[in-house]
């Protein structure tokens, strides 16, 4: 075990509107604990999770001119994504100056997400103070990508992935292993501190929740389908209930795309399917307990296969059965932690539903054996040590 107390300043681009956000809190909250870290965290937003921060001590500071940018699967869109993120890094120089500074301040520096992977390579070229990194996603093979892998291999002493399958992408863009660590994210018994909207605890219907922002990789359209399959078979018993920000981007393809162009959003995609009174849309949610202690699963329909987020790890926690797409079963088991399609289809998820909603027996044991899981694996005080011997690795190497 280290004596020495550490200084470390963690760069957070979301302010609590996300997965990466949450995760890192609860990691810090756990670090703290420890007494043996100064921790000083910058978040690109505003949020709740400021407060949060500062009821265990630990400062913030919103710096909305943080640059940011990442690579996507379409070519045109990272050359607009590159374009924007030229403008926004010239706009930035107060922001970086500012951050040179500190860095001579602090024993390490941690960028909590890969779209932070420029800002890295520039603190690389002017600062010694070392670099680590949370690897959280997995890109899509490209140019783009595989440039930005190389650029974080440079830049940064050590990455972090949250499961097997980021370093497994990592490798296969050219990144190397030198230096990294497989650290699942923290997640702990989920208590709600607020009261369950009540949109959603006046509705007696079966409620299959998703917690996440849309993008069409997320697939949260997906949804609408299977409400309109259910519509055909007259089934009425379950609903929707979608946490997050719902916005839709003109660039999206088909009808999503003619939605967005006419200012339109996934509730109006929803009502023009003719599925509206299937759904509940709550926008951004900053207790996502309140909507998990109220609901009777959650589904994770991602066009990227990807059954691991931060949303499935706290719906396990929270002891509710999980339906996602992908062959990665560690937390969601095909029927024993949930159900695991290889691909998403919208008969078989929706036969599933149906399954769950006529029996409370297998709900509760899927749930009991979902929260056993991600207690043994995700355990709040051993990762955390985890991360904090992996700083300490960091800054000796």
């Amino acid at each position: 075990m280290h004596n020495n107390r550490l200084n470390i300043l963690c760069l957070d681009i979301e302010g609590g509107h996300g997965g990466s956000s949450r995760s890192l809190f609860k990691s810090i909250s756990q670090i703290v604990a420890f007494d043996k870290v100064n921790i000083v965290v910058w978040c690109r937003r505003s949020g709740a999770i400021h407060d949060k921060y500062n009821e265990i001590g630990v400062r913030t500071k919103i710096v909305p001119s943080m640059p940011k940018v990442r690579s996507v699967p379409r070519f045109s869109r990272n050359i607009l994504l590159l374009l924007f993120f030229s403008i926004d890094w010239l706009k930035s120089i107060k922001f970086r100056n500012e951050l040179l500074n500190k860095a001579k301040k602090v024993d390490l520096i941690h960028c909590n997400h890969e779209s932070l992977y420029w800002l890295s390579f520039w603190l690389r070229k002017n600062i010694n103070t070392p670099i680590t990194l949370h690897k959280r996603t997995n890109p899509w093979p490209s140019i783009f990508s595989r440039l930005q892998t190389r650029i974080i291999d440079y830049s940064v002493k050590k990455v972090v992935f949250i499961t097997e399958n980021e370093k497994d992408n990592f490798v296969k863009l050219g990144g190397s292993l030198r230096h990294s660590d497989v650290i699942y994210n923290i997640v702990s018994t989920i208590e709600s501190s607020t009261e369950a909207p009540p949109r959603i605890s006046q509705d007696n219907r079966f409620k299959v929740c998703v917690l996440a922002n849309y993008s069409y990789m997320r697939g949260i359209d997906r949804l609408i389908d299977i409400a309109k399959y259910f519509s055909k078979i007259d089934c009425k018993n379950v609903v929707f209930v979608v946490a997050g920000d719902i916005s839709l981007t003109r660039s999206l393809p088909g009808k999503l795309g003619a939605v967005a162009r006419r200012n339109g959003s996934l509730s109006d995609y929803a009502n023009e399917s003719g599925v509206g009174d299937m759904f509940i849309f709550l926008g951004h949610v900053n207790d996502p307990g309140s909507v998990l202690s109220s609901c009777n699963a959650l589904i994770s329909p991602s066009r990227e296969n990807n059954p691991w987020g931060r949303d499935v790890l706290e719906a396990l926690s929270c002891g509710l059965p999980v339906i996602a797409t992908g062959k990665y079963d560690k937390f969601v088991e095909d029927k024993v932690t949930g159900f695991l399609f290889n691909k998403f289809d919208v008969k078989k998820i929706s036969d599933c539903i149906i399954e769950l909603s006529k029996n409370k027996k297998l709900v509760k044991k899927m749930g009991k054996y979902g929260r056993k899981r991600v207690q043994k694996l995700c355990n709040s005080t051993d990762r955390a040590q985890d991360l904090l011997q992996f700083w300490y690795k960091a800054i000796e190497q």
